[in-house]
């Protein structure tokens, strides 16, 4: 009887059991892999080509990496049942495949990688079941911040992080006793002007600091309302020390000249201010430690866990290949039969004429054309534009037209919303509405954006529209949806921004301004429709 008691092990003492990837698991998951990778080919290569070509997306390649990281921080937790798998999670699939089919028929690639995101997460969870999303949430959330964000969301965040950024900075160098004078994003320094352009927005820092935060509050070990201020304190960070860079750049042109502004110091001291974001992070990571109850040291309360190994003698079993997973398996194979006969449709540019054959003679208007500098064309990344100055015999006020085409927006180049960018040049918008000008081509009305703007005693009337495959448009997330319709129906995506400009004399009322860009409006008729294909 001894004997007997003596080889039975109480439940403690017995070998824990643990659930491993075998071969045939190990050789399924390198199927959906590869199924994925050669499903979304052309979506990972223009990610690729995204993280390898803006600045803002370069730390995303380090990215996967510390996903898999939190993934096998939890592979004790992870391993430790069977997997049973999730049919709510094959529907994720299904709609991620979706996705990705109306983002290939359209070609428009921000569409393509939410797809992907949104397959391969279906993909995980229908293998691993929700069951254990608690453990996988986060690796999974910061593949997220591998995906580019759409291009129209980009300009926003951009022009309004310019502007404030503008005006941080130059709060610095007045704090500093230099004199100085801002319009827009342009900083007056007397001697010197600097342009705050769309590369010192800031997005550089916020997005790499963004997925670090984030995984910097998911490793903190402190109440729950510390990871959210931990988290969400990256934005003000990055726009403070991206502003102090400003600042310092400024006064630095003031003192030394406009090479302080340029080269080797220019990108040294945006790595410095980088490096002091992350130390004013962890630095608020030191104070929220102390803050607990009791308080903690910033080792005890932020440090990386390393997962125990396995039991000795515990028992392994392979992990199942759940019918979810395997269903999953079957929509991807069936997606990239289906993609082959799809195909990549070629996207039709129709044929027009160039901007450089545009009449200067528009009834009794007489145009001059105007060139924008290389700094603005790189950065508004157009097909072809106009730029021209009109004038009028009767002395009333000329017309700056501008209009910016692109023959092609699948990939993210579009125009950017004059309501955007006026702010940068130093206006402010004292007025905006849409009004319907009676008088257009063929005498149809044409429905536009209308903007009062002043800077000082100067006031211009704006009138703005967006010209799109036939169609006039006036909200600028119409134009977005419109342009996913017609890249799914009509294999286009072509169009053009229209703005006009006049100035209004000090003292006179807008509707002079409205008159003589209606007046335009009529002598240009149907002058556009060569230029801008309907």
């Amino acid at each position: 009887m001894d004997q007997a008691m003596a080889g039975t092990l109480s439940p403690d003492e017995a070998p824990a059991e643990r659930w491993h990837f075998g071969m045939r698991a190990l050789l399924a998951a390198a199927l959906a892999l590869g199924l994925l990778g050669f499903l979304f080919r052309d979506g990972i290569a223009e990610l690729l080509h995204l993280w390898e070509t803006k600045e803002e997306y370069s730390h995303a390649y380090l990215l996967p990496a510390l996903s898999l990281f939190l993934f096998w921080q939890k592979k004790n937790e992870l391993l430790a049942r069977p997997w049973r798998g999730s049919w709510a999670a094959v529907g994720l699939c299904a709609a991620g495949l979706l996705v990705f089919f109306v983002g290939q028929l359209s070609a428009i690639f921000a569409v393509i990688h939410y797809a992907l995101f949104i397959t391969a997460a279906g993909v995980v969870l229908a293998y691993a079941g929700t069951r254990n999303l608690r453990y996988l949430w986060a690796g999974l959330v910061l593949l997220l911040f591998t995906v580019p964000f759409p291009q129209f969301l980009y300009q926003a965040m951009s022009t309004k992080l310019q502007l404030l950024s503008s005006e941080l900075g130059v709060a610095v160098i007045r704090a500093l006793g230099v004199s100085v004078y801002l319009e827009g994003n342009v900083i007056d320094l007397g001697s010197f002007k600097l342009q705050v352009i769309e590369a010192c927005n800031g997005l550089r820092y916020l997005f790499p600091l963004a997925s670090f935060g984030f995984l910097c509050a998911y490793l903190y070990r402190g109440p729950f309302w510390h990871k959210v201020v931990i988290f969400v304190s990256v934005a003000p960070i990055t726009v403070f020390m991206n502003s102090l860079r400003i600042g310092i750049i400024g006064i630095t042109v003031e003192r030394w000249g406009q090479a302080m502004a340029e080269g080797f110091l220019h990108d040294f001291e945006g790595w410095a201010i980088f490096m002091a974001c992350l130390a004013v992070l962890f630095a608020e990571i030191a104070i929220l430690s102390r803050l607990q109850r009791p308080p903690a040291s910033f080792s005890d309360s932020f440090f990386v866990e390393i997962p125990a190994p396995t039991p000795p003698g515990a028992r392994a079993h392979d992990q199942p290949l759940p019918a979810s997973f395997l269903a999953c398996l079957v929509l991807v194979s069936v997606s990239c039969v289906v993609s082959l006969v799809v195909g990549n449709r070629p996207e039709i540019t129709p044929p027009r004429s160039d901007f450089e054959e545009f009449p200067l003679q528009v009834g009794e208007w007489v145009g001059k054309r105007e060139m924008l500098d290389k700094i603005y064309i790189d950065a508004l990344k157009f097909t072809d534009y106009a730029l021209i100055n009109f004038r009028r015999d009767d002395n009333a006020a000329p017309v700056n037209f501008y209009v910016a085409y692109y023959g092609s927006q699948r990939a993210g180049e579009s125009a950017h919303s004059p309501r955007s960018c006026i702010p940068g040049g130093g206006w402010k918008i004292e007025g905006l509405d849409t009004l319907e000008v009676p008088l257009s081509a063929a005498g149809v009305p044409l429905r536009v954006n209308r903007v009062e703007i002043g800077m000082g005693d100067n006031r211009q009337l704006v009138y703005y529209w967006f010209q799109q495959r036939g169609r006039v448009i006036t909200n600028e997330y119409l134009v977005k949806w419109y342009l996913l319709w017609d890249a799914l129906t009509r294999d286009r995506s072509d169009g053009a921004l229209v703005r006009l400009t006049t100035m209004v004399p000090a003292g006179a009322e807008f509707s002079v301004g409205d008159k003589i860009l209606q007046d335009f409006i009529a002598s240009l008729g149907d002058k556009l429709d060569a230029f801008v294909p309907r």
